[in-house]
């Protein structure tokens, strides 16, 4: 069983295309969706965890690249800018999947991006900007 948290691109001309349903229906695949920006005559974004088995899930992503979907890692979309970081602490309570968390020898915060689900809280609340989500 594969299990990812993906950011998808739809090019304006797939917004209004099953292109989901048919990850469900023709790959047996499984998806929550974190959060999703779809407009009509524009590009759209959608952050999904995706699961299934490994040969299913491979055929979806090439199902979805062949339709001309742009994806990258959740990952690499939330990142945390080290210089900026003042380790305050004012993100942790915050954070509804704890990836934000004090390391309790250090006393430093600690950023667990597999937890992350870009839900921007942190990014919000944090004094200096250190939070940062990118798509």
């Amino acid at each position: 069983m594969v299990s990812k948290r993906i950011v998808l691109h739809f090019p304006h001309r797939l917004v209004n295309q099953p292109i989901v349903y048919r990850l469900v229906r023709e790959y047996d695949l499984q998806f929550n969706i974190l959060k999703a920006f779809v407009t009509p005559e524009e590009e759209g974004l959608m952050v999904l965890e995706l699961s299934g088995k490994r040969d299913n899930f491979d055929k979806g992503i090439e199902y979805l690249k062949s339709c001309g979907v742009k994806m990258q890692p959740l990952s690499q979309d939330v990142v945390r800018n080290e210089t900026k970081c003042t380790h305050c602490g004012v993100c942790v309570p915050m954070c509804p999947t704890e990836a934000l968390t004090i390391d309790k020898q250090t006393r430093k915060v600690k950023f667990d991006n597999k937890k992350c689900i870009a839900c921007e809280l942190c990014v919000k609340i944090c004094p200096p900007r250190a939070m940062e989500v990118h798509f």
